[in-house]
Order: structure tokens, then sequence, then C-alpha cells
């Protein structure tokens, strides 16, 4: 990736959307114990250090007053929270390249994380080769987004919107486990084999420590997502939850430390357990980043205008949709929904009145007036605020044009 002349705002939504990519492509090189996948994470932290530079360079000329200077000092800590999540990318991918040890445990629990990792080969018979990716619009059909292409012995990492996938292709997509077979279908294959139902096996120390580092690396996802939507919509009250989830995963990390350490006993050779650590410290630096973010509103002064602009044209964005009375969502379960599958919208958390929910559960019903969340691609905030029968005014974050009856 070569560095071009960019604007700060240019800047900002490429060092989002990179840093992002990095920590897909890190958690798929420890699923699949993939090198090729991890060093590609180094490399993009490279480049990321290089465009972080490159944006304090331009802030710093830009800034020709008192008052310009305090405006982009938010930029800048926007940027070095960013900064810290590539970096926490990178230790993930570490893990692999340095071999410090991924249990079994980890990768079979990784299966059933909120978001899962697929690795697919298109078929001879497909419904995906031939049309631009943004024609596909996987993301909103699917749940599934598309972070590299295996092509013979190349690499395309991050693809853009005018790739084209091919018949061979190996492809490495990352969503909600029930878009798996939405998107093998597509890709010409059957259903993936049911795992055979089995007794639950009494948890060890080391499953209880695997099962902490899965839900570090869960809390470190709503993370972020619930700081970058806090900064948008400028809402100090989600700023607060974001605070409580960071104080729960400093519990969390802790907890893990002491689960690894009662897990020596049950392995071979206590060493095959660092990686445990170096994931999950990762993870806890990434919400620390997340905290950090924060801070952006917790000013009398409005964050800078860039910041909101960038985070509304990143490949993923932040969109709001409050329930209307009688719409399609109202009385019905997220999980009878499939919004993440049907949207590509993942709903981070739900207001009802003053009380927050993170994380809502599959079995949670939504009412009138629940405020939802979400993160994903831009054309899946259409369709998640057509669900919930919110139509704002044209010009509002999400806003979208409803289409006319018959159209």
């Amino acid at each position: 990736m070569e560095m071009e002349r960019r604007t700060v705002k240019d800047h900002l939504v490429l060092a989002k959307d990179v840093a992002e990519l990095m920590v897909d492509l890190a958690y798929a090189a420890v699923f699949f114990d993939d090198e090729d996948l991890a060093r590609e994470v180094f490399r993009l932290e490279e480049w990321i250090g290089d465009a972080i530079n490159e944006l304090r360079m331009i802030c710093l000329i830009a800034a020709r007053t008192r008052e310009d200077a305090e405006g982009l000092a938010g930029v800048l800590s926007l940027a070095g929270s960013i900064e810290t999540i590539a970096d926490s990318a990178e230790e993930v991918a570490r893990v692999v390249v340095k071999k410090l040890g991924v249990p079994r445990q980890l990768r079979d629990d990784l299966r059933h994380a909120e978001e899962v990792v697929t690795r697919i080969r298109v078929q001879p018979e497909n419904e995906i080769e031939g049309a631009p990716l943004r024609e596909l619009a996987l993301p909103a059909r699917t749940g599934m987004w598309l972070i590299a292409i295996r092509r013979d012995i190349h690499w395309i990492f991050g693809p853009g919107g005018d790739e084209i996938l091919q018949e061979g292709d190996v492809i490495f997509l990352q969503g909600p486990p029930e878009g798996v077979d939405r998107i093998r279908d597509m890709a010409g294959l059957g259903p993936a084999e049911p795992t055979p139902a089995t007794e639950a096996p009494v948890l060890s120390k080391l499953d209880r420590a695997v099962d902490l580092v899965v839900e570090l690396k869960n809390t470190s996802e709503i993370a972020v997502g619930l700081a970058y939507s806090a900064i948008l919509l400028r809402d100090r009250k989600l700023a607060s939850e974001v605070a409580v989830i960071e104080e729960a995963s400093d519990e969390l990390y802790h907890e893990l430390e002491g689960w690894v350490l009662r897990a020596a006993a049950e392995v071979e050779d206590p060493d095959d357990l660092r990686g445990l650590i170096h994931i999950s410290a990762a993870s806890e630096r990434i919400v620390d980043a997340a905290k950090s973010m924060t801070r952006l509103i917790e000013a009398d002064d409005l964050p800078h205008p860039i910041i909101a602009q960038a985070l509304a044209e990143a490949d993923e964005v932040v969109v709001e949709a409050i329930v209307a009375d009688g719409a399609p969502a109202a009385g019905r379960a997220l999980g009878e929904l499939r919004i993440h599958t049907e949207t590509g919208m993942e709903v981070m958390a739900i207001q009802r009145g003053s009380r927050w929910v993170y994380r809502p559960r599959a079995t949670r019903t939504l009412a009138a007036g629940d405020r939802l969340l979400a993160i994903g691609p831009d054309e899946g905030a259409a369709k998640l605020r057509s669900l919930c029968g919110d139509i704002r005014p044209e010009g509002e974050v999400g806003w979208f044009e409803p289409e006319e009856e018959g159209g």
C-alpha cells in the first residue's frame, strides 16, 4: 500500500479501516495458524505507522493558531488510539509467527465467537464470480466481510469494491456464524458439516482460561464500536458505558491470568500457554484505546468536524435506529430478525429509557422506542432503518431515502 498525498480526513478514514483489517487478519492467522496472514499484519502495521506520522505532520502544518491546534489535538488523539489498536493486532499476529503457543481449545472456541472466520474456495458453479464486490454487497446480503483473497500464490488483503472474484479463489471472510452457510451456498458449496453433538465436558482450568480469552476478544470489539458511536453521535452517556466496559475488561484480564497459572499444571509444557496471555493482553489494550477515544467528547468543545466526517466515510459505519410502533422489528427477538445476516449490521447496544444493554442476546425482544446502535456496511444502514421503521430527515447520520411504493 503506497502513501499518497491525502487530506487529514483521508488519513483518518484509511487508518481506521486498516487497523480494523489488521485485527481481523490477526485473529484469522491465529484461527488458521497461517503465517502468511500474520506477516501481512506486520506489513500493514508499518504502513499505518507511516500514515499516522504523515497525519501528524499535516496537522502541525495546518495549526496556524491556538484555536487550530486545540481542534486538531482531538484528531491526533484519535489517531493515537487507532495506532494502539494496530499495534495490538500486531501482537496477536506475533503469537503465530513466534509459535508462542495456541491451545487447540482456543481455535475450537473461536468457532463459536460472536464473529467467526471462515475459509472457502470458489467452486466452478457459483453466484459470486464475475461481478465487482461492490455489486455483490456480501456484507449486506450475508453478514460476512471479505478480508482476504488467495489467488494461486498471490494474496489480496482488504479487497476494494472493484475487485472481481474468480473460480478457484480462496476467500477469507468474517461475520456471524449463521452467515457461513449462506456464503458457502453462493460460492457453490453445500452447508458445512454439522459438529457432532457431544455431552458437555467438565470444564478444565485451561477451558476456563480459553473462554476468558474469547470473552476479552468480544469485549474489545464492542468497546471500539461503542467508542466510535459515542464520538459520532456526541453521546456522553454512551461514552460512560465504554468506561464501564473498560473496567470489566481489566477484571477479565486479571481473572484470566489466574486461570492460566492454574492451567499450567494441566499441560506438558507451560510455554504453550504464552499465546493466551499475549492475545488477551492485546485485547485489553484495544479496550484501553477505545476508552481513550471517548475523551474526545468529555470536553465542553465538540470534536473537530473532520472526525465525524472520517467515521461516517469509513468502510464500516455507525448507525442508530429507533424502533417505531408497528415496525417489522417491533415485538420480535433479535435472533428471529437475523439482523447481522440480513443487513450486515451488528447490533452493539440497545438503549431502552435510561438503561443500556450492550452485546444484546439473540433472545432480546425489541419494543417501540428502543434505540439500536449498530456498525456495518454503509448499504446495510438503510436496511436496518427500514426494519425498525425509522425514517430520518435528510442529512442526519444514517439517513436514507425510502423507496416509493411499487418501485
